[in-house]
């Protein structure tokens, strides 16, 4: 597998352009489409949040039903969530308009939106988004990146990610795109996120194929603990490698691993774009019973507010770590764990071992918690299940941004 340049568009037969619509400030690009002429068979994962927005109502109708797919049009601004009957009326109208500027029809035509709860579309807006979005249409990187930035609200940095693979000499591609700053919650977490290949798949094996490897990457990543309505991770292939992927072969072990190091690279970006955040916070609980018992752990150190803080002010406050594995719901020896950090160019800390502090240098553990990126392991020391989260530290920026948010 090797890792290139690009986004959405480094799949072959994939074109994407961003447009300034209008949609909540006038200015700024805030529609984005994805666009193959050949139709992709399509798979995907939804919020799980039972208020859930128009365009996660029509995308999962269309997924569930099979049914291949030309195009994904995404806005920022207005989330269409909340909106009943008008909200849906106008999701069909913004796929129905992108539809009719290719020939093909609504349903062939994906749909996701970000920003403000509650708030309706108009129609004026998406024709004219529609419009420039079939006009600025284009295969190169930089369109892939300007639909990354066009999709954007809070983020402060585009996130995109591309991998490649031979079978029998010829390459295929996957490369994806995402946006999540906030409302990020390991339950299906992803904002929006939309990943292209040119594979030839059923839908049955991609839409397996996601909905495992979702497992170990947008699953397992926390902002704030709160989980959107909108969250979407969509995944296209149109074919156009000619490179058939089959369970049980080779070649379907090779794209489930381009999959993943997609989706878990996007994951990545967004914890670490956390709205207001200062570092990434990647916690790994290693040595542990089984792989859902990992899970679990990771998961409550990677939420825990009172962990986060502590991150922020660069604090080795490991009683926190402990105590939110411990009140993770499952049973563990609180005296056989170690907890050690970890960042890059620095050496590990032990902070605690067999449940017990150990002779750490605070001066030194304040350093290393002072790096871009903390790694805290939890060392369980009961088998060989391991699992990984990732997060990010809790500032006063954060309630800044949350504070006037719609405005």
């Amino acid at each position: 597998m090797k890792i290139i340049e690009g986004g959405v568009t480094a799949a072959k037969g994939y074109q994407a352009s961003s447009a300034a619509a209008g949609i909540k400030y006038e200015g700024r690009t805030d529609m984005a489409l994805v666009y193959t002429e050949k139709p992709a068979v399509c798979a995907g994962t939804f919020t799980t949040n039972v208020v859930k927005a128009a365009p996660v109502i029509w995308d999962k109708e269309i997924v569930e039903q099979g049914g291949l797919v030309h195009a994904v049009v995404l806005n920022s601004g207005i989330a269409n969530a909340c909106t009943g009957e008008a909200g849906r009326a106008m999701n069909y109208y913004m796929a129905e308009v992108v539809a009719d500027q290719f020939d093909i029809q609504p349903g062939q035509v994906l749909t996701a939106s970000t920003g403000v709860i509650g708030m309706q579309l108009e129609k004026e807006p998406l024709a004219k988004g529609a419009a420039i979005l079939k006009e600025n249409l284009a295969d190169s990187i930089q369109a892939g990146l300007d639909a990354a930035k066009a999709i954007m609200t809070t983020d402060t940095v585009p996130k995109q990610a591309a991998v490649s693979f031979e079978v029998n000499g010829v390459t295929v591609t996957v490369g994806g795109m995402s946006k999540g700053s906030g409302m990020i919650h390991p339950n299906m977490a992803t904002m929006l996120s939309v990943t292209t290949t040119d594979a030839v798949i059923s839908h049955e094996d991609l839409q397996e194929l996601i909905s495992e490897v979702v497992k170990d990457s947008f699953n397992m990543i926390s902002v704030d603990r709160d989980t959107s309505t909108n969250d979407t991770y969509l995944v296209l292939a149109n074919g156009e490698s000619g490179v058939t992927i089959k369970k049980g072969t080779p070649e379907y072990e090779e794209f489930r691993e381009a999959l993943k190091y997609v989706s878990v690279s996007l994951a990545k970006q967004m914890a670490a774009d956390g709205e207001g955040c200062t570092k990434l916070l990647e916690v790994q609980v290693v040595h542990c019973e089984n792989k859902d018992k990992a899970v679990v752990l990771s998961k409550s150190v990677i939420t825990s507010n009172l962990v986060k803080t502590a991150v922020f002010g660069s604090d080795a406050n490991w009683g926190r770590i402990l105590c939110a594995l411990g009140y993770a719901g499952v049973d563990f020896d609180p005296e056989k764990v170690d907890l050690i950090l970890q960042a890059e160019g620095k050496d590990d800390i032990i902070l605690v071992k067999d449940g017990m502090a150990t002779g750490y240098s605070e001066e030194e553990a304040t350093e290393l918690l002072s790096q871009e990126k903390v790694v805290v392991i939890c060392d369980m020391n009961e088998g060989e299940a391991e699992a990984t989260a990732w997060g990010c530290d809790l500032t006063h920026e954060y309630v800044t941004i949350n504070g006037d948010y719609r405005s």
